[in-house]
C-alpha cells in the first residue's frame, strides 16, 4: 500500500520522557595509522534527527562517527566513536534503556582483517587488503530488542530500492525503515536536502524532497504517531 505524506514540526513534548538512542555519521576502519576505509556520510541527517527528537521532548543519546556536525540542544548527549566496533559497544551499552532506537549511521560493512602498526609503504604496483565483515549493529540489536522498544533503520540504495529495504526491515526486525535512493536528485550524502520513503510491513509512505531539518521532523512525527497508538 502506497501513500504520500506531509508533516509539520514535531509537537513539543510529544516524546516527553522518552529515551532515544541514535547513531549518526560514518565509521572509519583503519588500515594503518594514517589511512582508513570510510564513506561519504556527513552526519547531517542523523544530527538533524537528534535535534528534532530533542525538540519533541526526548532525551537523546547520539552515538556519532567522525563528523564536523555539532549538537546544539541540551537534551542531546553525544558519544563520539570512530570504528564500527566502537559504535556497537556504545549502542549495546545503552540499548536496554532506550524506548526508541534509530540506526541512521552509515556503518562500514567491512574492515581490514589486520591493521598495520606503521604506515604501509608504497612498494608494489598493487596492494591487496583482506577484509572481514563488521557487526551489523541494527540487525544484532533489532533481533534482541525488548518488548515495547521501537526500532528504526535506514537504507541507502542504488537499485531495487524498495525490495532491498523491505528485506532489511524483516531481517533486522525493525518497526520501520527509512529509504534513501541515490537515484533521487538532491538525496543522499553531502546534500542539505533529502527525499525519503518510509517502509513498514504493510505500508509505504513517500515524502517529497525537503531540507534535512524538515525531513527529520517528518520522521520524528511519524514515529511519535505510532508509539502513541
Amino acid at each position: 500500500m502506497y501513500s504520500s505524506s506531509t508533516s509539520a514540526l514535531p509537537t513539543p513534548a510529544s516524546l516527553k520522557n522518552k529515551k532515544i538512542l541514535l547513531t549518526a555519521g560514518p565509521t572509519y576502519e583503519p588500515i594503518d595509522p594514517v589511512r582508513f576505509i570510510g564513506n561519504h556520510s556527513t552526519g547531517k541527517m542523523g544530527y538533524a534527527l537528534a535535534e528534532a527528537f530533542a525538540r519533541a521532548g526526548g532525551q537523546v543519546i547520539l552515538v556519532s562517527g567522525p563528523t564536523t556536525q555539532k549538537a546544539e540542544h541540551p537534551a542531546i548527549q553525544v558519544i563520539p566513536v570512530t570504528t564500527a566496533d566502537q559504535m556497537y559497544a556504545q549502542v549495546k551499552q545503552h540499548a536496554d534503556d532506550a524506548d526508541i532506537l534509530v540506526f541512521a549511521a552509515a556503518v562500514a560493512d567491512y574492515k581490514p582483517k589486520e591493521v598495520s602498526t606503521v604506515k604501509v609503504k608504497k612498494k608494489e604496483e598493487t596492494l591487496t587488503l583482506e577484509l572481514v565483515k563488521n557487526v551489523d549493529i541494527a540487525k544484532t540489536i533489532g533481533q534482541t530488542k525488548k518488548p515495547g522498544q521501537f526500532t528504526v533503520g535506514f537504507a541507502l540504495e542504488t537499485d531495487n530500492e524498495v525490495e532491498n529495504a523491505r528485506a532489511k526491515l524483516q531481517t533486522k526486525n525493525l518497526d520501520l525503515i527509512v529509504l534513501n535512493s541515490l537515484q533521487d536528485v538532491g538525496a543522499g550524502f553531502k546534500h542539505d536536502t533529502n527525499k525519503i520513503t518510509i517502509i513498514q510491513k504493510d505500508k509505504i509512505t513517500i515524502f517529497d524532497l525537503k531540507p534535512k531539518t524538515q525531513v527529520a521532523a517528518d520522521i520524528v512525527n511519524f514515529i511519535s504517531e505510532r508509539i502513541h497508538v
